[in-house]
């Protein structure tokens, strides 16, 4: 399967709810690191990842990557994805936000993914209150190794 090919499949187990399809895309010890929820390493974590975290606070969930390059190493699509929101705060609400998908590639299959997000949109776009939002960008920034300059631009 070519990269394309592997981009198309991916996106299609996320919409489909298939979090043991998503997971079959990665190596046995492939890395799926979510800009929300952290890092899951093996395939039975990534699935139960989907499952147990995305599908908990999101649903109808719609994923598409274009402008796909890849070397056979490295792979990297710009990408558009919603989902409806679960969560107890924002119920229903469509949350939606663009970001570039990184691929590190390993015998035909994913050894890492990780994204760089427009956070703020997504955020936003889930009506967190501003005291909420700061905590969370604060959690991320920690999670990023961001440190105080990503918390000083907030701060303005």
């Amino acid at each position: 399967m070519d990269f394309s090919d592997q981009i198309r499949e991916f996106c299609a187990a996320v919409e489909a709810g298939d979090g043991g399809r998503l997971a079959a895309l990665f190596t046995e010890d492939g890395v799926y690191d979510d800009l929300f929820y952290g890092a899951f390493a093996g395939r039975p974590a990534i699935a139960a990842m989907y499952h147990d975290l995305w599908c908990r606070d999101g649903e109808r969930f719609c994923w598409e990557m274009e402008d796909v390059v890849a070397d056979g190493r490295l792979g990297y699509a710009r990408y558009y994805f919603s989902y409806t929101s679960k969560m107890a705060a924002t119920p229903g609400r469509r949350v939606y936000f663009e970001g570039v998908a990184c691929f590190r590639l390993q015998g035909g299959l994913i050894e890492r993914y990780e994204e760089v997000v427009r956070t703020g949109e997504c955020l936003t776009n889930l009506g967190l209150e501003p005291e909420k939002l700061l905590r969370v960008a604060a959690k991320w920034s920690e999670r990023q190794n961001a440190g105080e300059r990503a918390l000083r631009h907030l701060a303005l």
